[in-house]
């Protein structure tokens, strides 16, 4: 559970849609040894040793804060529901690997503890919204990328399942995310690297050459994903998704459109703007009109098939990839598969039958890969359907295997059979549920 942080006196502090919450209390924090995303913490602090991170000396964790369940894991390293020992608050810590960058060590993030789930879960379980309050949820949004860039952060990776909600009050505040790509912007240069998620990408990432205006174009593909239920660049690849936003044919004109404020379809057109110095900024879009209280947003309910096509929009990608991953299961004695496992034997360099972040990072660079840190990263989050933080066999199968294989319609029909355990022809969510529980992808959010 990441946030947009900054440096306030040596410590991190988070940013956020809003200032209802109080950061932990500034603490310095320990670099402790670990292996594979496992921390150990020394017994007692050492101010003799000084940390190259904070510049502070280590001080244990555990002295300030009970570290309780493990709530996730990524690639660099693992997220704990955590209990500060002398106000009982709770919080979330993420000790963070960073052997990339400090060979053995750990840098522990205490962090607001945001338990209201993912923003678009709450608004398909809520049943119904109006354009009224998607106008307030957008200002949240905007909001963020607007802190962001006032503190020199651009994020490069903003979408819907990068907002939770604090809490689970109706009025929750939304804060951002996940900023494992985000960089700290230097005036005047001009980014190169491949990042963000395919639906949300601006045309000038795709070009190799953009800056923090890339930020206001997501939030503008959110906004669209309210208002319609499905992104305004759509296709079943990723390859198509990239041609469609470099065409860039925007339909603001059929279903719900009609029904939707000309100020709405406006902020969309200025945020979506194709020219980075046509488009407008943060700033500006707090400004527009349609964001302000009172503007000309309707308050009746948003078509009921928007909402049905936003929750079909939520898990169509996650079910995509399971589907996949059971095909490749099957496909195992095929002969392309066997050079397939040869090569995953050799990036599996402690023979532990998972790839590591930095086993594929040392594996790509044996096979001469140029690939920089945040692809890397994107390659990691595309093949790790569980979200385990390493690659198994059968994901990395899944990940290359030539696509027209694993989507044969042979392979199909064997998918399909996995899904449907009692062969009715049919999937039922309960059938949906134990297949998505069994490969750590089912949560009831996901499969409602």
């Amino acid at each position: 559970m990441g946030f947009c942080l900054t440096r306030s006196h040596s410590y991190y502090i988070p940013i956020s849609s809003s200032s209802d919450s109080s950061p932990p209390p500034s603490q310095p924090f320990p670099k402790t040894t670990q292996q594979h995303f496992t921390p150990s913490f020394s017994k007692t602090p050492s101010s003799s040793h000084i940390g190259t991170v904070l510049h502070k000396p280590y001080v244990n964790v555990t002295i300030i804060y009970d570290l309780n369940k493990e709530l996730g894991r990524g690639q660099f390293g693992i997220t704990y529901l955590c209990t500060n020992k002398a106000t009982g608050r709770k919080y979330t810590c993420k000790s963070i690997s960073t052997s990339a960058y400090e060979d053995g060590k750990n840098v522990h993030l205490v962090m607001e503890l945001c338990w209201g789930g993912e923003l678009f879960d709450r608004i398909i379980a809520k049943g119904s919204y109006s354009e009224r309050q998607a106008a307030s949820i957008f200002r949240q949004i905007v909001n963020v990328v607007h802190a962001c860039h006032f503190m020199g952060v651009m994020h490069r990776d903003l979408k819907p399942a990068n907002f939770l909600l604090v809490n689970k009050d109706e009025n929750s505040p939304i804060k951002a995310t996940d900023f494992g790509l985000s960089i700290f912007i230097e005036e005047g240069t001009m980014y190169r690297e491949l990042v963000g998620s395919a639906y949300y990408v601006a045309p000038e990432v795709l070009n190799r050459r953009y800056g923090k205006e890339i930020d206001v174009w997501s939030a503008g593909v959110i906004l669209y994903i309210l208002l319609r239920g499905v992104p305004p660049f759509y296709g079943e690849t990723d390859k198509e998704i990239f041609k469609a936003i470099l065409e860039g044919n925007l339909d603001l004109k059929s279903q719900p459109w009609p029904s939707i404020s000309e100020g709405a379809k406006d902020l969309i057109r200025k945020m979506l703007a194709r020219c980075p110095k046509k488009r407008i900024t943060s700033t500006e879009a707090l400004d527009h009109p349609w964001m302000k209280e009172g503007s000309d947003a309707s308050d009746k309910p948003i078509n009921t098939a928007v909402l049905s096509r936003l929750k079909q929009f939520r898990i169509m990608n996650k079910l995509k990839k399971l589907a996949l991953k059971v095909i490749a299961e099957s496909l195992s004695s095929e002969e392309e598969i066997k050079g397939l496992k040869h090569m995953f034997k050799n990036i599996d360099t402690d023979r532990s039958g998972t790839i590591t972040p930095d086993e594929l990072r040392d594996g790509l660079a044996r096979l001469g890969s140029k690939l920089t840190e945040p692809e890397i990263k994107q390659l990691m989050e595309a093949a790790d359907v569980d979200s385990s933080g390493t690659i198994d066999y059968i994901e990395f199968i899944t990940a290359t295997m030539h696509r027209h294989r694993l989507e044969r319609e042979e392979n199909i029909v064997e998918a399909f059979k996995f899904f449907d355990k009692d062969n009715s022809g049919f999937i039922t969510r309960d059938e949906l549920s134990q297949a998505m529980m069994q490969y750590g992808m089912g949560d009831e959010a996901t499969i409602d």
